[in-house]
This record gives C-alpha cells, sequence and structure tokens, in this order.
C-alpha cells in the first residue's frame, strides 16, 4: 500500500530522515534510510510531501520506495 506523508526530518550526514504521514497527525513517524529513496539521490528536503510504502525491518516499520509527490 502507498502511503502519502510529509519529510518531518532528514540527517543528511547520517542518511536517515522521518516521515509524518498525512492520513493521521497523531501517528508515530516512519523513519527510513537514504537509500530507500527511489531516484538513487540520497537526499531529500525537509517539508517535501512524499509517497512510501511500508515494510518491517528489524521487528520496527520502516519506509521504503521513497518518492517525492
Amino acid at each position: 500500500m502507498v502511503v502519502l506523508g510529509r519529510v518531518s526530518e532528514f540527517d543528511e550526514q547520517r542518511g536517515i530522515g522521518a516521515i509524518l504521514p498525512k492520513s493521521s497527525p497523531h501517528s508515530e513517524p516512519i523513519m527510513f534510510h537514504c537509500i530507500e529513496i527511489a531516484n538513487g539521490t540520497r537526499h531529500i528536503s525537509e517539508g517535501a510531501t512524499v509517497t512510501y510504502r511500508v515494510r518491517l525491518k528489524l521487528g520496527r516499520p520502516e519506509a521504503f520506495a521513497v518518492t517525492v509527490a
């Protein structure tokens, strides 16, 4: 399932960021790693609206196939 959200934070040095789902303003942020950015750039701007998918990785939800909407 594809989800719509907003990048709430992205640490370019570590390559880790978080996405807040648009569907529920009280949802927990979903973490992602820069290798999951679909266009291969390894950078995304904070505040960007994105679509993504979610899978469990090491027992926690993680975003993948992150694409700027």
